[in-house]
């Protein structure tokens, strides 16, 4: 384990990452906090453990793929409870929780609230393993989509007004003659945007720009 810490006192700590997974859990049982986290440092996860949802909180997440192994039934806020304040907070780490006391509707707000998973105890490790290993492998994919969305608003911030409204009647499937009369223009001018837009956006083709304008959800709508 890199910088991380199982004691119930420490915050996370976002400036260290190892660029491992991380397993965030929290239990208000000392005993079963240390044994998840031998569990998870066991197959190469780093592990950072909390007593309560408060404690969590206090600290930063480190930008790396992660998920959450939370407790129902927590002193102060509940697991169910820190579930509506992480979406609150636009944190959107993938959850596992775990109860002895798990019943039906229990488990129905827990996934509708977006859970990976709902564990009753006593279970088996594999089982939590592979509910662990599927959310973190969802949180990396979701961080490498939102990556992705970001360096393209980058670069797509950096052409000009009339640059980007090239680019989105082009990603519409306006020809040059259509995007020249929409935009009032001569059409070997519209030529020398599109080429602009090309090389600014790194577009190696046609569809490529397509393909990124429908990322950033920027296509424009064909004129009657």
């Amino acid at each position: 384990m890199t910088g991380l810490s199982d004691s119930p006192h420490q915050g996370v700590k976002a400036e260290e990452p190892s660029g491992r997974a991380i397993v965030f859990v929290i239990d208000d049982d000392v005993s079963i906090r240390r044994s998840l986290s031998n569990l998870f440092r066991s197959v190469n996860l780093d592990v950072a453990a909390f007593g309560s949802a408060q404690e969590m909180l206090q600290g930063k997440l480190p930008e790396v793929a992660s998920c959450l192994v939370l407790d129902v039934r927590l002193p102060g806020l509940s697991g169910l409870e820190l579930q509506t304040e992480l979406a609150k907070l636009n944190l959107h780490i993938p959850i596992i929780f775990i109860t002895g006391h798990g019943d039906i509707p229990m488990s129905v707000k827990a996934m509708k609230g977006g859970a990976v998973d709902f564990l009753t105890k006593p279970f088996r490790d594999q089982e939590l393993l592979d509910a662990v290993v599927a959310a973190t492998e969802r949180d990396r994919k979701r961080r490498e989509v939102e990556k992705t969305v970001a360096n393209l608003q980058s670069l797509f911030e950096t052409l000009s007004p009339r640059e980007q409204a090239v680019m989105k009647l082009v990603a519409a499937g306006l020809m040059n003659k259509q995007v020249a009369a929409e935009l009032e223009l001569a059409e070997i001018t519209v030529k020398i945007y599109r080429g602009r837009v090309m090389k600014k956006m790194g577009a190696r083709s046609l569809a490529d720009l397509i393909r990124m304008a429908e990322t950033l959800g920027i296509c424009a709508n064909q004129p009657e």
